[in-house]
């Protein structure tokens, strides 16, 4: 089968198209044969070598984290009935043609749902319900969203939205911008250009709650804008993790949660990825697919995301 395969840590031109032996089923796994994978941008983090002792690789390895597809076969101990279902699946090793899960890692796709619309909702729609349920947010709160147009952050938009919310979007540039407020943002500010805190502060006084999807200086410039006993939530790594200072949040009483200090465990994502597959179902939010490539083109994609140029998910057609 063909897969993708970073063969040393680098640039996106260390991803190399191999073919390579098709899995087998263990005791607990199943085999999906791939529709759509999911890309990351955690996914060009690792490749140039980032974060190793979180999330250790060694070249040659095929990058990725799930996707979408149909169950081809099953180990010893999975319910034959999974056999053909419509699936999505959360895993090691998403650009290829077939991929093997744990049984506990795939969710069924509901009916009437495509594989591209199911991925994108495989980290991102996922992540956006944890974030949304860490706070209390009452109808008429004012919250703020940094990087507001990636693929967590247009679904927190309209989560938040969902919620009753009244949502300040941040992003760079106007196309993004546009976006947020077609998602259901009533107020949106350019992060890129001087003074967007006091825009944010000048729409809505302090801010009680706000999400930061970039980390780095973004996540602290954010953080800044978070009222005294207000709640800062930070689940990006783009730019790097959001440093606060811990003393300084405790003099503001401001309270800071981390998403990434602590993974969920596979009963948690699971719930969070049934009710973001259903909610999309529903048509109470859409995931905003920015582009799609060959899974051949996987470099493109990987270039794309680093450039900043994706608006949305970006996903890998297999």
């Amino acid at each position: 089968m063909r897969a993708v395969r970073v063969h040393e840590f680098g640039g996106p031109e260390v991803l190399r198209v191999d073919e390579i032996p098709e899995p087998v089923a263990g005791p607990g796994q199943v085999v999906v044969g791939m529709t759509i994978a999911d890309v990351l941008f955690l996914d060009t983090l690792l490749r140039s070598g980032w974060g190793g002792e979180f999330f250790p690789r060694r070249p040659p390895y095929v990058p990725g984290g799930g996707g979408a597809g149909h169950v081809l076969s099953v180990g010893e101990g999975v319910d034959p009935a999974w056999l053909g279902r419509h699936v999505i699946g959360r895993g090691p090793e998403g650009y290829a043609e077939q991929v093997v899960f744990a049984a506990d890692e795939i969710v069924a796709v509901p009916e009437g749902l495509g594989s591209a619309e199911a991925t994108a909702m495989l980290h991102d729609g996922a992540t956006a319900v944890n974030i949304s349920r860490r706070v209390k947010v009452e109808r008429g709160d004012w919250v703020l969203i940094a990087a507001a147009a990636g693929g967590a952050g247009s679904v927190l938009v309209q989560l938040m939205r969902d919620a009753g919310a009244r949502v300040i979007a941040a992003a760079r540039g106007e196309r993004k911008l546009s976006l947020t407020r077609e998602l259901g943002a009533e107020v949106t500010v350019d992060y890129s250009l001087p003074g967007w805190q006091d825009q944010v502060r000048d729409a809505a006084g302090d801010i009680g709650v706000a999400f930061d999807g970039a980390g780095g200086a973004l996540g602290k410039a954010t953080f800044e804008t978070v009222a005294r006993g207000g709640h800062f939530v930070t689940y990006g790594s783009s730019d790097g993790f959001a440093d606060i200072d811990p003393e300084l949040a405790s003099r503001r009483q401001v309270h800071v949660d981390n998403v990434l200090a602590t993974a969920p465990d596979t009963a948690t994502v699971h719930e969070h990825l049934t009710e973001a597959l259903a909610l999309t179902a529903q048509g109470r939010i859409r995931p905003v697919i920015g582009a799609t490539y060959p899974l051949a083109e996987a470099e493109k994609a990987h270039r794309s995301l680093e450039e900043r140029t994706t608006l949305g998910k970006s996903l890998l057609l297999i």
